[in-house]
């Protein structure tokens, strides 16, 4: 019974980072008036198969092996609770971390249910959340000074051909990177324990990724592509590139990073470069609180939750 449980719980994370992450890949583009949010929900699911299959086992193994000992008990709690949190999160508008939601749950579910949690691997992974950020800021500025002077030398007519083509190209990066990370990230514990086979559970993921993203993802849209700065073509492609490499190399070493805050990163470079005064600051508070506040609120929860079931 517990299996299904978790099973669902699962699809519904799935169904949930698919309502979230199509922002993360498009929303930009879409901000930008570079595609439509039709095309781009095509693009998206293509690319989020292809990275789940391809490298979806470095961050699946991180998750699902080296972070916690599991046990069917931890999966119900922590994934039912990550899953009401991402889609709770989305309702808002606010982009949430699903990386963050998942790691919170699990850690604080297996502490509570008296099973071994791995500090080091959660020690790397927390470390990995404040560097890839940054890193995607620092990375969008140089990028940005840099593609300035090489479009210095290209006729204005081609600049906006060439620039079309290039944030089409970061979003099916990021498409791919939300495959073989975000969504890894919630399939590893279910493969590892046995529940689903990787195929399995790439496909299926896959498939409800997708349906999320048609049916939810264009509430949060709006903040990612708009709500932080004022974003052209140019300082859209500085951003989503700068994203995309850094949860490239992420995934490329196991680590799960939220696509969605190294958006915001290199979107936060880019402002900054084109004055502060461009930067809403109260909407960039409501995102920082929501990255701390993420990991810490469902780690809580899942070890009240956890505690009180035996007097259930």
């Amino acid at each position: 019974m517990l299996d299904i449980v978790a099973l669902i719980a699962c699809i519904l994370i799935a169904f949930s980072i698919g309502s979230n992450d199509t922002s993360n890949a498009f929303g930009i583009s879409i901000g930008a008036g570079i595609i439509t949010f039709k095309r781009a929900l095509y693009l998206l699911g293509v690319f989020v198969f292809i990275g789940v299959i391809l490298q979806g086992r470095n961050v699946m193994k991180t998750v699902g092996k080296d972070l916690v000992a599991l046990s069917l008990e931890v999966l119900s709690v922590a994934l039912l609770i990550s899953a009401v949190t991402i889609i709770v999160s989305n309702w808002k508008k606010l982009p949430v971390s699903s990386h963050q939601a998942i790691i919170g749950s699990l850690v604080g579910s297996a502490l509570s249910f008296g099973y071994d949690v791995h500090i080091d691997t959660l020690t790397k992974i927390v470390e990995s959340w404040i560097i890839s950020p940054i890193g995607s800021i620092f990375l969008a500025m140089l990028v940005y000074k840099i593609m300035e002077k090489i479009f210095r030398k290209i006729p204005v007519f081609k600049v906006e051909m060439i620039l079309r083509l290039l944030i089409l190209l970061n979003g099916v990066i990021i498409a791919y990177n939300t495959g073989a990370n975000e969504l890894a990230t919630a399939l590893g514990p279910i493969v590892y324990y046995g529940i689903l086979t990787p195929i399995q559970a790439s496909m299926i993921g896959s498939a409800l990724l997708w349906f999320g993203a048609f049916l939810l993802s264009g509430r949060v849209v709006e903040t990612v592509g708009k709500g932080i700065t004022s974003l052209d073509a140019f300082s859209g492609f500085c951003a989503q590139f700068s994203a995309g490499i850094c949860v490239l190399i992420f995934t490329t070493i196991g680590m799960p990073v939220s696509t969605t805050y190294c958006i915001i990163g290199g979107v936060l470079g880019v402002g900054m470069l084109k004055g502060v005064k461009t930067i809403r600051f109260s909407l960039l508070r409501k995102m920082v609180v929501s990255w701390i506040m993420t990991p810490l609120s469902t780690f809580a929860i899942c070890y009240a939750i956890a505690k009180a079931l035996p007097y259930i």
